[in-house]
């Protein structure tokens, strides 16, 4: 007989350094948003409309206060744990998304890490299993985490009985 797993919040936040990765993502979407506006101001020099300046405005206004505001605030929400029993996850802004992926129901585990993750030591963790929803992921966890984390995870389903369907 399985037991329901609970449904609560997991005991780890991921590392620190994510409120950074969050905002250079943010500063590399603010450079290519801005950089072809910017581009076109200077091309279209004295005759560029009105609307092609305030769009440039609005866009690196925007950016800029999500990258200032909403990191820290991911910060604060995103949480992970593994237990003998599942892995448990709780992400997102405006939309909370909690996952519960029972580690009978693991099938791969794998780390990711992207240029600025790597700059920063950070990694990502993401728990393929038999779900229609799709992998759980575990973003901003500091590298060396990251690898024991997959270690352990690939331990615990090899001794875990069941199908992984």
């Amino acid at each position: 007989m399985q037991t329901a797993l609970p449904l609560r919040p997991p005991a780890h936040q991921v590392n620190p350094r994510a409120i950074r990765w969050w905002q250079l993502r943010a500063v590399v979407a603010l450079i290519l948003l801005t950089v072809p506006q910017l581009s076109a101001l200077v091309v279209l020099a004295d005759s560029a409309p009105g609307w092609l300046v305030g769009t440039t405005i609005a866009t690196a206004v925007t950016v800029a206060g999500y990258a200032l505001i909403v990191p820290p605030i991911l910060f604060r929400i995103h949480r992970w744990e593994v237990t003998d029993q599942a892995v448990y996850t709780l992400s997102g802004l405006l939309v909370r998304e909690w996952r519960i992926a029972p580690i009978s129901r693991v099938q791969t585990v794998d780390t990711e890490h992207g240029p600025l993750q790597q700059l920063l030591r950070l990694a990502s963790v993401t728990v393929t299993t038999a779900s229609a929803r799709g992998p759980v992921k575990i973003n901003g966890l500091a590298a060396a985490d990251a690898a024991e984390l997959a270690r352990m995870l690939t331990e615990t389903t090899q001794a875990t009985p069941g199908d992984a369907t």
